[in-house]
């Protein structure tokens, strides 16, 4: 089993700045793509931004130059920096993450979701 755990949340006024981590944990051989949705109430869960292993990146085009994501293979973490928050940008985080696991099988992980939420 692999478990991924998000942090970094939290209430920040419009303006400011956020960066969230997601660390993955237990049975991984490795890890290709690990990214980043979002879903704000009553709306479907969207794409923010997803990384792959060798580091090409990929972004919602509207949050292009605002958020950046990173990783650190050795630690199987996953960032997301977010800068010039908006109120728009309130949702529910979530980590993602495709593992390829001690048994060489692959397997789509989400992590538990953290609360962003950009107030005016």
């Amino acid at each position: 089993q692999v478990q991924l755990v998000e942090s970094g949340g939290g209430l920040v006024q419009a303006g400011g700045s956020l960066r969230l981590s997601c660390a993955a944990s237990g049975s991984i051989f490795s890890i290709n793509t690990m990214g980043w949705y979002r879903q704000a109430p009553g709306k479907q869960r969207e794409l923010v931004a997803v990384i792959s292993s060798g580091g090409v990146t990929n972004y919602a085009d509207s949050l292009k130059g605002r958020f950046t994501i990173s990783r650190d293979n050795a630690k199987n973490t996953v960032y997301l920096q977010m800068n010039s928050l908006k109120p728009e940008d309130t949702a529910v985080y979530y980590c993602n993450a495709l593992v390829t696991n001690n048994q060489l099988r692959v397997y789509n992980f989400w992590g538990q979701g953290t609360q962003v939420t950009v107030s005016s």
